[in-house]
């Protein structure tokens, strides 16, 4: 078997990946917690879109830039563009409807085991997607119990996020819970890689697809108009949420007598008056 590196680069992928996937957590949080406090239906589905592209864009990122870490010494790695592109949407796709499953109507057991299990399944998926998106000088294959073990992490992952989605409030525990979450994905991620084989053949056919490196300012700059985005949004809706609730005073025409009828008389000008009267 040839040598395969998953951390190529030291701890400087794997720590990478991690803050991207909190960071993602951590917005998506706060997302959802003010998508369950608001009271409007389209408000709602606001913050729920912003949550589902945080919380995805943030695990896609995260496998991303963990695969840039990794390296076969004796073999170029290429992408291909298009299912590299396809595992991006089906994270954020996969995410956005167990969200919208599980944020709205009543609240039920039922319904945060399915669309954990959804969920899950869509993100395990998401991440053997991109693994599919890469080639090399030869095949590459997965052991079943590892794959497996996997997939069932990123079941538990999705069901836990999903239930911290909907319950947890504050800004302490959003942080601790989107710590929680991003080690849970990127747990997902390495357990995944180490079930990874690699069969190397060297018969003089290139490689198809792109170098990495060459993907990195596309993603880099989709990343941020999509933070700048994400931002804006939740901003506007913040702002269109104060600007109804300050209601404009409206002036009233009061008259002279109604204005005097409504105003106390104090009790010592009255006894005053009615003494001077007496005297």
């Amino acid at each position: 078997m040839p040598v395969v590196h998953h951390f190529a680069h030291g701890p400087v992928n794997p720590v990478a990946a991690y803050a991207l996937a909190f960071l993602g957590s951590l917005l998506g949080l706060a997302s959802t917690a003010r998508a369950t406090a608001t009271g409007t239906r389209s408000r709602r589905a606001r913050w729920l879109v912003t949550a589902a592209f945080s919380i995805g864009g943030g695990i896609w990122l995260m496998h991303f830039t963990a695969m840039l870490g990794f390296d076969i010494p004796d073999s170029p790695i290429r992408y291909d563009p298009r299912l590299t592109l396809a595992s991006a949407v089906l994270a954020v796709l996969v995410v956005g409807l167990g969200l919208a499953f599980v944020g709205t109507g009543r609240r039920a057991l039922w319904k945060l085991l399915a669309g954990g299990l959804f969920t899950g399944v869509g993100v395990a998926a998401m991440h053997y997607t991109g693994m599919a998106a890469m080639h090399v000088t030869g095949s590459l294959g997965y052991q079943p119990r590892i794959v497996g073990a996997s997939v069932l992490i990123a079941i538990i992952a999705a069901t836990v996020a999903l239930w911290l989605s909907v319950t947890v409030r504050g800004r302490g525990p959003i942080v601790l819970s989107a710590g929680i979450m991003a080690l849970a994905v990127c747990g997902m991620h390495y357990t995944g890689m180490a079930g990874l084989t690699v069969d190397l053949v060297h018969d003089g056919t290139p490689v198809r697809g792109m170098d990495p490196i060459v993907l990195i300012l596309p993603i880099v700059v989709s990343a941020s108009v999509a933070l700048v985005a994400l931002a804006f949004g939740a901003l506007l809706t913040v702002t269109v949420v104060r600007r109804r609730d300050v209601r404009p005073l409206r002036a009233h025409p009061v008259s002279l007598a109604e204005f005097n009828a409504s105003m106390p008389i104090p009790y010592s000008s009255t006894v005053a008056s009615h003494d001077g009267k007496s005297g």
